[in-house]
């Protein structure tokens, strides 16, 4: 009988602990979820601890993969002052640096680093790849670094305990596919769809990558915080935009055999106007809510052409990518790279844009 006592307050302590150990897992887990933050939907995938081996930075590639992570005083020493500095709608500056001609780069410096970059024209140093390749002889080129490598839908990133997975549709693939050269450098290929052609390239880090959110994102943890700012910045940064519109609508048409275009300032103030009431209205058309169009927001000015033709974009997060969704559309690009055009007018408020083309003889 007392053997039996025994084995029962044995069963029981072990049937406490045994209770004990479980409230201590289930605990454990619910303060995990606590910290954890999903967007889109959750996926098992996205909870289980996977080592991922560390991807090498290219060394032995073209000049533009040797910046990122640089102190921009290197900038300055091999290739001089930038041209300008462009106030940007993030936490970092461009410095902007071009030949006029088949060069044109945009590096993104924040407290002395160089956390991305933007580059287009034939001239680049971009080795393994170089513009004007086919989409099959930019992946060849990367296989060479990557072995096996494929343009994917989905490209992970991780940050201390935050994981985010970048999921792009399939027109996102086409157009602007997301490679992963390092833990945390990426490069956006951009491919001009009608040619099938690398049209520019974009390097950046992934918490830049999190600022822009081109791509949908599946994530746990935080996303940076949006910056806000002043009527006064906001001019700031709208000016450098309508710059690198500017520029890089030449460079582009300079690579297609079109002539360049000259600036107009009373046809920027039309731009601008209409970007502006966009934004304010909440609408996007090529007409404004009272009805009246191209033609009659040109007259306002007294502007003078023969032909003329308009590019609206909005929401784009900056002018490179807005450049590039204008060129891989029809309507848009025909006004691009229209022989005829002479003159140009940009006006850009906050991420509405607009490009104003006028042929005008001279």
């Amino acid at each position: 009988m007392r053997f039996i006592r025994i084995l029962l307050v044995l069963l029981l302590v072990a049937i406490v602990g045994f209770y004990f150990i479980e409230r201590a897992d289930s605990t454990a887990d619910t303060s995990t979820k606590n910290i954890s933050n999903t967007v889109i939907k959750e996926r098992d995938s996205l909870l289980k601890s996977k080592v991922v081996p560390k991807r090498p930075v290219i060394t032995d590639g073209g000049e533009i993969f040797q910046w990122i992570g640089k102190n921009p005083e290197v900038l300055i020493e091999q290739l001089g002052e930038p041209v300008r500095k462009d106030k940007s709608a993030y936490n970092y500056t461009w410095w902007v640096y071009s030949n006029q001609k088949d060069q044109y780069l945009q590096f993104g410096v924040a407290e002395d680093e160089i956390i991305t970059v933007y580059g287009i024209g034939e001239a680049l140093d971009i080795k393994p790849i170089k513009i004007g390749q086919s989409r099959q002889e930019v992946k060849q080129a990367i296989s060479k670094l990557q072995n096996d490598f494929d343009y994917s839908e989905e490209v992970s990133y991780t940050e201390g305990i935050s994981s985010y997975s970048f999921q792009l549709k399939e027109e996102d693939v086409t157009k602007r596919p997301l490679i992963k050269l390092a833990d945390d450098v990426f490069l956006q290929a951009y491919f001009d769809t009608f040619t099938d052609r690398l049209s520019s390239v974009r390097l950046l880090t992934g918490d830049v990558l999190l600022q822009h959110r081109p791509y949908a994102i599946e994530y746990r943890g935080d996303l940076p915080t949006e910056s806000s700012f002043s009527r006064e910045e906001w001019e700031e940064i709208e000016t450098g935009m309508e710059k690198q519109i500017y520029d890089i609508t030449n460079i582009i048409r300079t690579i297609h055999n079109n002539p360049k275009l000259k600036v107009e300032e009373n046809v920027s103030t039309v731009a601008f106007t209409h970007s502006k009431d966009m934004a304010e209205n909440n609408y996007f058309s090529h007409y404004s809510q009272d009805g009246s169009g191209l033609k009659e927001r040109l007259a306002v000015e007294s502007v003078y052409y023969t032909a003329a033709g308009e590019n609206i974009a909005a929401q784009y997060p900056d002018a490179p990518s807005a450049m590039e969704g204008w060129l891989n559309s029809e309507g848009h690009r025909e006004a691009l790279l229209n022989d005829d055009y002479t003159h140009i007018g940009i006006g850009v408020y906050q991420f509405y844009y607009t490009q104003n083309f006028l042929e005008r003889p001279e």
